[in-house]
């Protein structure tokens, strides 16, 4: 199914001001400049915002949409409202499915998480370029979602091919042609979206050539402790690494009873900080900095692959972007695991 791009927009203009399909939130990525530097950020729908689905991913992660920096979840009351949230990634959605592992599988699932996901329609983009820091390729990812997403859109000359990924997708797209037009695909669009999207992964190659490393990942717990000293030496510990990343969890949950009404509100907590897993008598299990910077490195290359047989990292490159001390993720991850197996064969 194809879909001319001038009949997309009005598609979403007229979702978020009727509440087409009963969608109460229209989220999507606009592009706000910053330091005379444009980005894309995930917003809700306000006329003359400029809205942008292609491109790469946002700024800001899916994550914060299902699992927010602060959310009260006792008493927790199911008022979520239904949304539809356009142009999400392929890497947010790898991001998601982490998620999904920790917070949805096994004897307990989170109830604030789970209904955000009920309510959520997920219509992702392929990459129509590739961001500076950007690697899915290292993680054996692609700049296309291939699973996950209810609808997918995939840009063809001044059109969006559409992929229907699972029932919600289904009943968007009736949704969609009871209002729009939508005509039927060809041969030729597939062939389009197959050049478009192969140009794509090329230039993440090209740009990640130098950073190939070797996998699995085991050499990063066997390094000397020296390595991590020299590569975490500019690291000042602000978390903002953690913050944006798409597949973090950590909370910390405080309780903010008053009288008799009785409160829990769960925040984003980050291995990163000093205080971060402080037990009652003051002792912290990872106290110096070199320590913290390690456990983030295992965590998304060993404890998430042991837990959920999935790798913490999609290769979205946010906590490169967001690190003060001007740390790369992608060369931290190659000198260390790749020095480890060179000092061993010499």
């Amino acid at each position: 199914m194809i879909i001319h791009e001038d009949a997309l927009l009005d598609f979403i203009k007229q979702t978020a001001e009727k509440k087409l399909g009963g969608f109460e939130q229209t989220i999507l990525p606009v592009i706000d400049t910053y330091e005379d530097q444009e980005n894309t950020f995930l917003s809700l729908y306000k006329p003359g915002k400029t809205i942008f689905l292609d491109g790469f991913r946002t700024v800001d992660p899916l994550k914060i949409l299902f699992y927010m920096p602060r959310e009260k979840v006792a008493p927790f009351a199911q008022n979520t409202k239904k949304r539809i949230v356009w142009g999400v990634k392929a890497c947010d959605l790898e991001a998601l499915a982490v998620l999904d592992a920790a917070m949805l599988h096994g004897d307990f699932q989170d109830p604030v998480f789970k209904t955000w996901r009920e309510n959520t329609v997920i219509v992702s983009t392929d990459c129509t370029e590739a961001g500076p820091t950007c690697h899915c390729t290292l993680m054996g990812g692609h700049p296309y979602p291939e699973k996950g997403f209810d609808l997918n859109l995939s840009k063809t000359g001044e059109s969006y091919a559409l992929t229907i990924g699972s029932e919600k997708g289904e009943d968007l797209l009736h949704v969609m042609q009871s209002v729009v037009s939508v005509k039927e695909g060809g041969l030729f669009p597939k062939r389009e979206i197959d050049r478009n999207r192969k140009k794509v992964e090329r230039q993440l190659i090209k740009q990640n050539k130098e950073l190939e490393r070797e996998k699995p990942y085991r050499s990063l717990k066997s390094s000397p402790v020296r390595r991590w000293k020299d590569a975490s030496a500019t690291c000042v510990g602000c978390g903002a690494c953690t913050n944006v990343c798409p597949t973090c969890y950590c909370l910390i949950l405080n309780d903010e009873t008053r009288a008799q009404k009785f409160v829990k509100v769960r925040s984003f907590d980050s291995c990163q900080w000093n205080g971060y897993a402080r037990v009652a008598g003051g002792s912290s299990p990872r106290p110096k900095m070199f320590e913290r910077f390690r456990n983030r490195y295992l965590c998304k290359f060993q404890f998430m692959k042991s837990n959920f047989n999935l790798y913490g990292c999609t290769g979205c490159g946010r906590c490169t972007d967001a690190c003060a001390g001007e740390i790369d993720f992608r060369k931290v991850v190659k000198s260390i695991n790749d020095r480890v197996r060179m000092e061993v064969a010499g």
